[in-house]
C-alpha cells in the first residue's frame, strides 16, 4: 500500500494498466488496493473509466529522509508509521521494548489519537503532524519542571516561522490563534521522576487540515492561516531543531530561566478566567507562573498557585 500511494500522491491520474506494471501485480490486485486505502485511510480516490485512478487531492507523504535532509542531524532514530493508534502509545510501547532514546515517533494518521484529560485528537491521514518524542530524563525532578511548557514554546516559535505570526500560548498545553486551538502538547512518563525516567512529549498539529466536523473546539491549521500547502517533512525538521534548543537550554539552566519569555507570549496573561478541575471552579486573574510552571491566580485578593494534568483554563465572559 505504501508504494501505491506514492505512485498517487501527485493528485494525476494513473491507469490501472501502469499501476499494475510498476507494482507488479494485477489490476484486480490495484483495485482491491485502492478499497483498503479508502476504506482503511480515509482518502478519496475518483475512478474515471478511460482515464484511471486520481486521487482527490494530491499529498505529501512524511519521509524521515527528507526531515533529516531539512536539517542538521540529532541523532534521533525516526519513525514513520502510515495509521497507527497513537504516536504517544506507539512511544510507550517503545519504551516498554527498551528501545533506545531519543527517539521520534510521528505518523501519517492516527486512529485513537489522544489529547489531554482523554480527549479525542482528530487526526486525519497525511494533513497535520502527529509528533512523540522519548526522551530519557535524569537528574530526578528538575528535568520535568515546566517541561510541557517549554514544548509549547517551541511549537509556537515553530508555528510563528511557518506562517502562523498570531500563534500565542495557553497555559498549560495549548498553543492559539486568537481563541483558535492550533496545537496541543500531552507529556507521559514511565518510571521514576525522582531517579531515571523515560518521557515523552506529544505534539498534535493542525497543519493542512481544511476542515472538520469532528472538533469539538474551535481550531484552524497551518494552512488556513497562511493560505498555503505546507511541508510538514520541513515543518517537523525546524520543531526539532527548536525543540532541541529549548531542551538543552531547559536541562542545563532549568526552567525558570525560560519562565519569562513563557510568560510574554501567554494570550492569557492578565484575563479574568476560570480554572476547571472535574465539577469544582476556582474564578481568578491570571498573574504569570512560577519557577515549576505552575499557575498564579489571583483568586479574591489573593494570590494562589495551581498544577496538575486535570486543570483546564477558561476565559471568563468578563475577560
Amino acid at each position: 500500500m505504501p508504494t501505491l500511494l506514492e505512485l498517487l500522491k501527485d493528485g494525476r491520474f494513473h491507469s490501472g494498466q501502469a499501476l499494475g506494471e510498476a507494482l507488479g501485480v494485477s489490476r484486480s490486485a490495484i483495485w482491491k488496493q485502492l478499497q483498503l486505502l479508502e476504506a482503511e485511510l480515509g482518502l478519496v480516490i475518483h475512478k474515471v473509466r478511460g482515464r484511471g485512478y486520481q486521487l482527490a487531492s494530491p499529498i505529501m507523504l512524511l519521509s524521515a529522509k527528507e526531515i533529516l535532509g531539512y536539517s542538521s542531524d540529532l541523532g534521533w532514530d525516526i519513525r514513520i508509521h502510515d495509521s497507527i493508534d497513537s504516536t504517544n502509545a506507539e512511544a510507550l510501547r517503545f519504551i516498554e521494548r527498551g528501545g533506545s532514546a531519543p527517539a521520534l515517533v510521528v505518523a501519517e494518521r492516527q486512529t485513537a489519537g489522544r489529547g489531554r484529560r482523554g480527549r479525542k485528537w482528530v487526526s486525519p491521514f497525511a494533513e497535520n503532524i502527529y509528533y512523540s518524542l522519548v526522551l530519557r530524563v535524569e537528574g530526578g525532578m528538575r528535568q520535568l519542571e515546566g517541561l510541557s511548557l517549554v514544548v509549547g514554546l517551541a511549537a509556537m516559535h515553530t508555528l510563528r516561522e511557518c506562517g502562523v505570526p498570531g500563534a500565542g500560548l495557553k497555559w498549560p498545553n495549548d498553543v492559539l490563534v486568537g481563541q483558535k486551538k492550533i496545537a496541543g502538547i500531552l507529556l507521559e512518563l514511565v518510571g521514576d521522576p525522582a531517579d531515571v525516567c523515560h518521557v515523552v512529549l506529544g505534539v498534535g498539529i493542525n497543519v493542512n487540515m481544511q476542515r472538520s466536523e469532528e472538533v469539538g473546539q474551535e481550531w484552524t491549521s497551518v494552512r488556513l492561516q497562511s493560505g498555503k500547502v505546507v511541508d510538514r517533512n520541513r515543518l517537523i525538521a525546524r520543531l526539532n531543531e527548536v525543540l532541541a534548543m529549548y531542551l538543552a537550554r531547559h536541562r542545563s539552566e532549568g526552567f525558570s530561566v525560560i519562565q519569562d519569555e513563557w510568560e510574554k507570549n501567554h494570550l492569557w496573561q492578565g484575563c479574568a478566567v476560570s480554572l476547571i478541575a472535574g465539577v469544582s471552579k476556582v474564578d481568578g486573574v491570571v498573574l504569570g507562573i512560577d519557577r515549576q510552571g505552575a499557575l498564579r491566580l489571583s483568586v479574591d485578593g489573593a494570590e494562589r498557585v495551581y498544577s496538575g494534568g486535570e486543570l483546564s483554563l477558561r476565559l471568563r465572559a468578563d475577560s
